[in-house]
């Protein structure tokens, strides 16, 4: 498979590597728990140690692109959490941003044939194993010319990056599924594995799947969540229509062809002309256009992706897999909610379920969460009452913090935040607070400032709502205007 040599080997671990990721993960989770407390300059002193640590590394460590995994991951994190507490560069929408099919751009298009490729490239087909056939005609040269141009192969390359992030979970799911692993290629061609790519054709998702195509392979679409563009679930769904295809067909061009223009159109062309051979119904233009070029493209890119050396793709420094864990919620959860109550920045909860068309996750919902935080997580929820979580967040004490600015960032009186928490009116930087926010979509702007809101386990709140209302104008100045202070308990690292 594609740039196999730098993925990282888990059959290789050196103590070195071993030493560094843990001493960079200590630093990172220091500097989270300075971020959470408010103190900038401490987070800011324990993330750039976290990074130091990896960046000090030899070059010659024999699981080195351990290191840069680990590095890539951190960096990410880091810059997500600047971009939280500066509430720069985020838009919150209650519909979800969708990225342009990259297939659209070439599928109705047509390149020349480079005949000085044909004794290379039959070459690397003879001498290929592959499970499904690599067939060489002209119009699957004339892609591997289009592919090997500067244009072309910008559009290879960042499929092929962004391949990493999710080849374990599909050739895991490939290969339960009992489909060849070189179906890979279809989601490269379909979508550059972009898991929220939308075709003119209203297909979306990183495998492509229309309304009816979906919900008859188990897809659930609705006006709050839509699995098409869920990575896992959607990848099983196009195995499952792959293997019934072939089934069907007997034939696995004529399988991918079916799966992109539908079997009713491949039917007919097999029908009228008498052929069930994908070539002889594309020299008889049985196909529509975008499915004449479907099969060559998906051929070419398979060809390329297994001889990396021939075409300078040796070197393509995939992204690292993203590794989650599953959380289900059990009520009409805001996702924000999930990340104050995962200490993560929301654009990661965001980026993890694309399959979330707004701000809710309905109940019952699978959510995937960063590995290693869903417990953590749930236990945080535990706190904020199941049928007000739709609304409500948690709210991370910071030293300096007002009761006053608290309400006015949530827009909710002051008196009912001290009544869900208690009737309390102290605050301590590392406070949980509860805060019976109202639910109201968000505008299509750019989020203004906002203070962290990150779970801190240690110290979470367990306040319950109190009897006792609080009504906001009996709250005194001197309660609205103190600032939180700052626990004099020495900081764990």
């Amino acid at each position: 498979m594609l740039a196999t040599p730098q993925q990282p080997r888990p059959d290789i671990r050196s103590a070195e590597a071993d030493q560094r990721i843990q001493l960079s993960n200590q630093h990172l989770n220091a500097g989270k728990q300075f971020y959470f407390k408010g103190d900038l300059t401490g987070a800011r002193r324990e993330f750039n140690a976290s990074i130091d640590a990896l960046l000090n590394a030899p070059d010659n460590l024999p699981d080195r692109r351990r290191i840069e995994a680990q590095l890539d991951r951190i960096t990410d994190l880091v810059y997500r959490f600047d971009i939280e507490k500066l509430g720069a560069g985020e838009t919150t929408t209650d519909t979800a941003v969708f990225d342009q099919a990259p297939i659209d751009q070439i599928s109705n298009m047509t390149f020349p044939v480079d005949q000085s490729l044909l004794p290379k490239v039959d070459f690397e087909v003879k001498q290929t194993a592959s499970a499904i056939p690599l067939e060489l005609t002209d119009p699957v040269l004339s892609f591997i010319h289009y592919f090997s141009s500067d244009r072309g192969r910008q559009v290879l390359l960042a499929g092929f990056q962004r391949a990493g992030r999710y080849r374990p979970m599909i050739q895991r799911i490939l290969a339960e599924e009992g489909v060849p692993q070189e179906l890979i290629y279809l989601a490269e061609a379909e979508s550059g594995f972009l898991p929220r790519a939308v075709s003119w054709a209203h297909a979306v998702g990183m495998w492509q799947f229309i309304p009816g195509t979906g919900q008859l392979y188990d897809l659930t679409r609705n006006s709050k969540i839509d699995e098409r563009f869920d990575p896992p679930k959607a990848t099983r769904a196009a195995a499952r229509m792959l293997k019934d295809l072939y089934q069907r067909y007997g034939d696995w061009y004529l399988a991918m062809a079916a799966y992109n223009c539908g079997p009713s159109n491949v039917d007919r062309a097999v029908e009228r002309t008498g052929y069930a051979d994908y070539w002889e119904l594309l020299k008889l233009h049985a196909l529509p256009k975008e499915t004449s070029n479907y099969v060559p493209i998906i051929v070419a890119m398979t060809i390329m992706a297994k001889n990396p050396k021939d075409y300078g793709l040796e070197d393509i420094q995939e992204d690292p897999p993203i590794q989650y864990e599953d959380m289900k919620v059990n009520a009409a959860t805001n996702i924000q909610l999930i990340a104050d109550a995962a200490e993560q920045p929301v654009s990661v909860v965001r980026d993890l379920n694309p399959a979330l068309l707004g701000n809710i996750a309905p109940a019952g919902t699978d959510i995937h969460m960063p590995l290693g935080t869903a417990q953590t997580t749930l236990a945080a929820l535990d706190a904020v009452p199941s049928s007000n979580r739709e609304s409500w967040r948690l709210h991370h004490v910071v030293a300096g913090d007002t009761l006053q600015a608290i309400a006015r960032e949530y827009h909710t009186p002051a008196g009912r935040i001290m009544e869900v928490n208690g009737g309390s009116d102290s605050l301590d930087a590392g406070d949980v607070l509860l805060i019976p926010a109202v639910y109201h979509p968000p505008a299509r702007q750019i989020r203004r400032m906002v203070r962290s809101r990150y779970r801190s386990t240690s110290h979470v709140s367990r306040r319950r709502a109190s009897s006792r209302s609080v009504a906001s104008h009996h709250v005194s100045p001197n309660v609205l205007h103190r600032r939180a202070a700052v626990r004099t308990a020495s900081l764990t690292h």
